[in-house]
């Protein structure tokens, strides 16, 4: 029996010109007419989901940061782990040394902080996520004592592959993990999509064999291993399909929508 359902976002919730459908957003609100939490897990920041669900007129808990931070659905704080600070500032001085072309993006809890908040990658995530970045120093943030919850990293494809193998060799207390081609997410190694939603079932007092997830990228995988029903999506890479329970339609064909459906947890909408 399905008590719960989570989802990740982009690739999974949202279509790839980020927005929800009308049978995804009545998908969402059928379940919670039968007392189904849906949770949305996205390595995105709170201020980067709540445009989401503000829309659909929603009030929901999240898992934000790829669980780094879980939050109610009135913003309680369930957990918070931040990047060690020693460790982050290490981090920071290998990736300018190394990588020069990426852009670096400094999150913590409801900030989001960058050197240069007209670089053309940060306009567009700003437009994507309707989160807005505030131009400030990454060390004073460190002196200050503000760690991050999150770090991301822009670049091209071929260099956020090449940056994932080589800062995961090096830094073995982080979680260094590609969630597109041109994003690598860097948090606590600790921290997973996985270890939220644990938190979140702990709160409601519900199993993992009672939860189902939707997923459609690398960053899912711990989350689709762990929930009892995991169901990939049709524009998810094949080792990502592998590791789930069933494969749905893509995005763009409300895949979260239908499975629902199909599986008659939602009557048809």
């Amino acid at each position: 029996m399905i008590r719960i359902v989570f989802s990740d976002i982009d690739g999974t919730f949202l279509t790839d010109d980020k927005r929800v459908t009308a049978r995804t957003e009545q998908a969402v609100k059928e379940l919670l007419a039968q007392e189904i939490p849906f949770v949305l897990v996205s390595a995105r920041m709170p201020e980067a989901i709540y445009p989401i669900t503000d829309k659909m007129d929603v009030k929901i808990p999240l898992i934000s940061y790829s669980g780094a931070l879980v939050l109610t659905e009135t913003g309680e704080k369930l957990y918070s782990l931040t990047m060690d600070a020693t460790l982050t500032e290490a981090f920071l001085k290998t990736v300018k040394q190394d990588f020069p072309q990426a852009t670096v993006n400094y999150y913590a809890g409801h900030h989001w902080y960058v050197e240069d908040a007209n670089d053309p990658r940060v306009v567009f995530e700003m437009k994507i996520t309707e989160a807005v970045a505030e131009e400030g120093s990454f060390a004073e943030c460190l002196q200050r004592g503000i760690c991050p919850h999150k770090i991301l990293l822009m670049m091209e494809p071929a260099d956020c592959e090449r940056a994932e193998r080589e800062l995961q060799q090096r830094f073995l207390a982080l979680n260094v993990v590609r969630s597109a081609p041109h994003l690598l997410e860097v948090m606590d190694a600790s921290v997973n999509k996985a270890s939220g939603i644990e938190i979140m079932l702990q709160h409601f007092g519900i199993g993992a064999g009672e939860a189902l997830s939707f997923g459609d990228n690398y960053n899912d995988l711990e989350m689709l291993r762990y929930t009892g029903t995991s169901v990939a999506m049709g524009n998810a890479p094949q080792p990502v399909k592998e590791a789930a329970g069933h494969v749905t339609l893509s995005n763009e064909e409300d895949g979260l929508c239908e499975y629902l459906v199909r599986q008659q947890l939602i009557p048809a909408v």
